[in-house]
C-alpha cells in the first residue's frame, strides 16, 4: 500500500524583487505544507514500528529523467549529509529488488518506510529542491513520520484547531506507541520533520503554538537534520559509524584527541590564550569566558630552520577525496606578513580564519601540521583549532564577514553586500550578493543571490553558461562537522533560461547582459543578473545556531559542472559494467601530500603521512620538499591554486 506524505500543486510564475534578480522561492518562505496544499491525504506518526519497513543501510536509488537538474544535484548533496552523519549510504540501483526512484511529481512526498513494492517513488517537485526538504523526504522513506504526530505531542505544543483549513485536521492527529515509536528521544522542536507554525492555516494565524514561546520561530526549520533527528535515525538503524566522517578535534580534552607533539624543545602546546593573540579559542570565541583550548606554536624565540610537528593518530578514511577543515590564527606582526601568506589564510591577520584543503587518500594516514622557522623576524605564531577531516570534497571558496552584528544593525533593508569575485574550476567568474536585512518587502529575512561576472576566460567559455550548480552555504560554526546545521541554497545555470522580458538569455556572457561595475582602483567588470532567494534565512533562525560566532560569519561557495546529470542514470546492467571497469583500473597512489605557506618568515606545512612513511617527518625533511599554496590575485579575483608534491618511498 502507498502512503503519501503529501502532494503539491503547480507553482505560479516567478516574482521579482529587482529587475536584475530572480527569486526562486517566488518571494515566499515555502514549507512542504505550503507546496503540497490541497492535494493529499496524510497518515502521520513518528517512526514506523516493524523491521519489515527497514531498508538495508545501503539504499539503492534511481534518479528519473523527469527530475529538474538542480534537484538532481541537491539530492546528491543530501546523500552526502546522510553519509557524513549516519551509517546510511545510497548507491545507484543495480537491480536490487527494492529501490527508491526519485522523480518530479506534484510536490514533495514519500512513502514511509520500505514498502517492499520494488520501485518505490519519492517526489521532489517544483520548489522542493532545498537540502532540508530532500533530507525530510528521505527520512520519511527511511521510516519516520512527522514530529508533531508523536503520542506526547500535546505536552509540548497546542494545536489551534479553529485555524486549520477545513478537511486538513487529520494531519494533526497523534498516534500511540503501539504503532509508532519516538525511540526514547525527547520531543524535538528543531526537528527537520516538524511542521511549521502556520502549516495548513486558513489565514495568518498559527495552527501550532509551542508551549515554550522561544520555539515558535524554530519549528518547521528546513536547514537540515537536528541532533535528535540523527539520534533517532542512528538508533533505528543501529548506526555506530558513518562512511564519510573521519575525525574531529577541538582540543577540549587534555589528551588533545590523541595527537602527537614533536619531542624537541620547540613545539605545539595547549593554551586558553596567548600574549599577542588569540585571546580565546575558536570553539567558543568569547562566548564562554575562561573556557576552551587550542594548540599554539610560538615562532618568536627559536632559530631559523627549527621545526615542530603536530601529528594526528592513525586515521582510516574511505579511499578517495578528503576535506581537511580547520581554523588557523596568525598572530605574527603585520609588517612581517609576506604576500604569500594570503594563499593559506584567505583572510585577515590576527583573527581565526577557516581553511579547507582537498587531499587524496588511499589507505590509513596521519594528518601532520608542521611549523618551520624561517629567517625573517617574527613574533607571535600559529594557533590551530576545530579540525575536521571527512571523506568528501571541500567547498571551493570561503567568504569571511567580520563585524557581522554591526553590519546587521546598520545595514538598511534593500542594501546589498557583495562577496569578492571567485573563479570556478571550469573558468567561470562569479560573485554572491547578500541582503543582510533582506529586500525592502521582506526585512525579516536574509536574502542571497548568485551573479556571474566577466572574467579573463570568457572568450573561451560556452555561453549561455550551461549547467553549473552553485552551492551557497552559511556555515553553522559548530566545532564538530557532524553537529553543523549549515544553511544551504543551490541554484543551477540553465542555458535556455530567458530574462524576465524574454529578450535575452539570463545566463549569457555578463558583458552582454550585465551591468558595468567600477571598482575602487578605477578598473571595471560586468556583473550579470542575480538568481537566488529573498527568504534564505530568518533573523530569528540566524540567532538560533552558531551562524554568528565571535562577531564572524562564514559563507562557503562552490560552482561545479553538473552537465553529466543530463544523461539518464544507467539501467542496472550498464551500471554494473561501469563499476567493474572502474574497479579494474585500480587506485592511484599518493603516499605523501604537503601543502605549505610562508608566514612571517615561518612555514606552516599541512601534510598527510601514509603507512610506510610514518617516520619521515619525525626524522626531519628538507624545506625544499615542501610545495606551496599560491593565491593568484589577478584582476580582482580571489582564486586558490594548490600545487602538490608526491614523494614515494623506494620499495
Amino acid at each position: 500500500m502507498f502512503f503519501p506524505v503529501s502532494m503539491c500543486p503547480n507553482v505560479s510564475n516567478f516574482r521579482y524583487s529587482d529587475p536584475a534578480e530572480i527569486d526562486v522561492d517566488e518571494g515566499g518562505d515555502w514549507d512542504i505544507s505550503d507546496i503540497n496544499e490541497g492535494w493529499f491525504t496524510t497518515i502521520d506518526r513518528n517512526s514506523i514500528i516493524g523491521d519489515e519497513y527497514r531498508w538495508p543501510t545501503t539504499v539503492p536509488y534511481y534518479l528519473e529523467d523527469s527530475l529538474e537538474m538542480n534537484a538532481k544535484g541537491v539530492v546528491l548533496k543530501a546523500f552526502d549529509q546522510y553519509r557524513l552523519k549516519t551509517c546510511i549510504d545510497f548507491t545507484p540501483w543495480k537491480g536490487e529488488e527494492n529501490y527508491i526512484s526519485v522523480f518530479k511529481g506534484s510536490g514533495c512526498y514519500s512513502s514511509v518506510g520500505n514498502r517492499r513494492v520494488g520501485k518505490q517513488q519519492l517526489s521532489i517537485g517544483s520548489n522542493c529542491d532545498s537540502l532540508g526538504t530532500v533530507e525530510h523526504e528521505f527520512l520519511h522513506a527511511l521510516g519516520f513520520w512527522h514530529e508533531q504526530s508523536r503520542a506526547d505531542r500535546d505536552d509540548y505544543v497546542y494545536i489551534m484547531w479553529d485555524q486549520i483549513e477545513s478537511g486538513k485536521e487529520h494531519n494533526f492527529n497523534t498516534y500511540d506507541d503501539t504503532v509508532s515509536s519516538s525511540l526514547g528521544v525527547p520531543y524535538d522542536y528543531s526537528s527537520v520533520m516538524h511542521y511549521s507554525k502556520t502549516a495548513f492555516n486558513t489565514g495568518s494565524e498559527p495552527t501550532i503554538v509551542t508551549n515554550i514561546p522561544h520555539f515558535m520561530d524554530i519549528i518547521g526549520q528546513r536547514m537540515g537534520f537536528s541532533e535528535s533527528d540523527l539520534t533517532k535515525l542512528n538508533r533505528l538503524y543501529n548506526c555506530t559509524t558513518s562512511s564519510m566522517f573521519v575525525d574531529s578535534c577541538d582540543f577540549e580534552e587534555e589528551n588533545i584527541c590523541g595527537m602527537i607533539q614533536s619531542s624537541n624543545q620547540w613545539g605545539w602546546n595547549r593554551h586558553r590564550s596567548v600574549d599577542g593573540g588569540p585571546q580565546t579559542d575558536s570553539t567558543n570565541r568569547g562566548q564562554c569566558e575562561g573556557k576552551g583550548f587550542f594548540m599554539h606554536l610560538s615562532t618568536g624565540s627559536v632559530q631559523a630552520g627549527e621545526r615542530a610537528t603536530l601529528e594526528s593518530r592513525w586515521l582510516y578514511p574511505k579511499p578517495g577525496p578528503q576535506c581537511l577543515q580547520f581554523f588557523l590564527h596568525n598572530s605574527a606582526a603585520a609588517d612581517d606578513e609576506p604576500k604569500l601568506f594570503k594563499s593559506l589564510s584567505g583572510g585577515t591577520m590576527g583573527s581565526w580564519e577557516l581553511h579547507n584543503i582537498d587531499l587524496e587518500v588511499t589507505k590509513k594516514a596521519r594528518v601532520v601540521f608542521e611549523g618551520v622557522r624561517g629567517n625573517s623576524p617574527s613574533s607571535g605564531g600559529f594557533s590551530l583549532d576545530d579540525i575536521n577531516l571527512s571523506s568528501t570534497k571541500c567547498p571551493m571558496h570561503v567568504w569571511h564577514i567580520q563585524n557581522i552584528t554591526g553590519l546587521l544593525a546598520s545595514t538598511p533593508a534593500g542594501e546589498k553586500l557583495y562577496s569578492p569575485r571567485y573563479m570556478s574550476p571550469a573558468g567561470y567568474s562569479f560573485q554572491v550578493g547578500v541582503y543582510l536585512n533582506g529586500i525592502s518587502s521582506r526585512p525579516e529575512y536574509m536574502a542571497i543571490y548568485l551573479h556571474l561576472t566577466s572574467g579573463p576566460n570568457d572568450p573561451n567559455l560556452k555561453w549561455p553558461c550551461p549547467w553549473q550548480q552553485a552551492t551557497l552555504v552559511l556555515m553553522d560554526q559548530q566545532s564538530d562537522i557532524r553537529q553543523q546545521m549549515n544553511m544551504h541554497r543551490m541554484v543551477t545555470t540553465d542555458p535556455d533560461k530567458m530574462s524576465s522580458d524574454g529578450t535575452e538569455f539570463f545566463w549569457d556572457d555578463p558583458s552582454k547582459v550585465g551591468s558595468k561595475v567600477t571598482t575602487a582602483d578605477g578598473s571595471f567588470y560586468y556583473r550579470g543578473p542575480g538568481y537566488g532567494t529573498s527568504t534564505f534565512i530568518t533573523h530569528s533562525r540566524l540567532k538560533s545556531r552558531k551562524f554568528i560566532k565571535g562577531d564572524d560569519a562564514f559563507f562557503l561557495f562552490s560552482l561545479e559542472d553538473i552537465s553529466a546529470l543530463l544523461d539518464p542514470q544507467p539501467p542496472p546492467q550498464f551500471a554494473a559494467q561501469a563499476a567493474a571497469h572502474l574497479q579494474s583500473a585500480g587506485p592511484h597512489a599518493y603516499p605523501l601530500i604537503a601543502v605549505a605557506a610562508v608566514l612571517a618568515g615561518t612555514i606552516l606545512v599541512v601534510s598527510l603521512i601514509f603507512a610506510g612513511n610514518a617516520r619521515r617527518l619525525r626524522r626531519g625533511r628538507s624545506q625544499e620538499s615542501m610545495d606551496g599554496v599560491v593565491v593568484q590575485n589577478t584582476d580582482g579575483f580571489t582564486d586558490v591554486s594548490v600545487t602538490q608534491r608526491v614523494d614515494i618511498d623506494p620499495p
